[in-house]
């Protein structure tokens, strides 16, 4: 297992129980314990959790912390690449839609070059960054409306400039990624500015489409900005449990798990 995958399972496992103990840890995965301590090392890095003696826990600010785009994209990629691949299918040629700013709308951004005549709005300077790259002599890609706005850890553009960009525009479809996603808190952002931005973001939106893989299940952080019953459809991946996805079926319009039938 690569050291991004396992350390995804140990975080996720963290905040299911609250702990994790290193002995066990390097029993279940058949690695060596130096190895392990190496992994809690990069999470506590990341402020995800508090290395303590002989294993690690739930760091108490990880609801407000705000890892940047480059690590985060390292993060599940494989889930986020089929569950990108999956959003990619409810998009019609010919029609507008929006992107949020994150890691999984960035990979729907690449599977999104194949649809045509698009408009997209984003408040993503990586989102933007996609499109324009594509570009080629004789090819014309998308329109792209840029909000501007101040720019985040994430590469996010928010603030009053963002939201006041948003304020008379009209999307099909909005594509969101997110921090956490819970029963009880809705859609939540460590950044208090983004919030805001992701309400202008919805407010535009005929159909609010959540990618959200299943490590952002439980997770509440500092600001929320809008309650499950906002999302018409959630995509996430296999990994979800089945559990969880019953309360998220009882919450949303729809559930879709990508690599698996609707």
């Amino acid at each position: 297992m690569l050291a991004k995958r396992r350390q995804s399972v140990i975080l996720a496992e963290i905040r299911r129980s609250g702990s994790v103990r290193v002995g066990e840890l390097s029993a279940r995965f058949g690695v060596s314990d130096m190895t392990i301590r190496r992994d809690l090392s990069e999470l506590a890095r990341l402020g995800l959790v508090e290395k303590v003696h002989g294993g690690a826990l739930q760091a108490g600010n990880a609801g407000s912390v705000e890892p940047g785009f480059e690590a985060k994209v390292e993060w599940e990629p494989e889930a986020k690449d089929e569950i990108a691949r999956l959003a990619a299918g409810l998009v019609r040629p010919g029609t507008a839609i929006a992107l949020s700013a994150g890691t999984t709308t960035h990979a729907l951004a690449r599977h999104l070059l194949r649809v045509q005549r698009l408009t997209v709005v984003t408040n993503s300077v990586r989102v933007a960054d996609v499109f324009e790259e594509a570009r080629r002599p004789g090819r014309t890609g998308p329109t792209v409306v840029l909000t501007g706005g101040v720019r985040t850890p994430s590469d996010a553009l928010v603030g009053p400039m963002a939201s006041l960009a948003l304020h008379d525009l009209h999307v099909d479809q909005l594509f969101m990624g997110c921090h956490g996603l819970d029963p009880e808190a809705g859609l939540t952002t460590p950044n208090l500015a983004e919030a805001e931005t992701n309400r202008a973001l919805i407010a535009c939106a005929g159909k609010v489409v959540v990618l959200a893989d299943h490590s952002k299940w439980g997770m509440v952080s500092l600001s929320s900005y809008a309650p499950l019953s906002a999302v018409d459809t959630l995509i996430t991946d296999a990994a979800m449990p089945p559990e969880v996805r019953e309360l998220a079926v009882s919450a949303v319009g729809r559930l879709l798990v990508a690599g698996q039938p609707a």
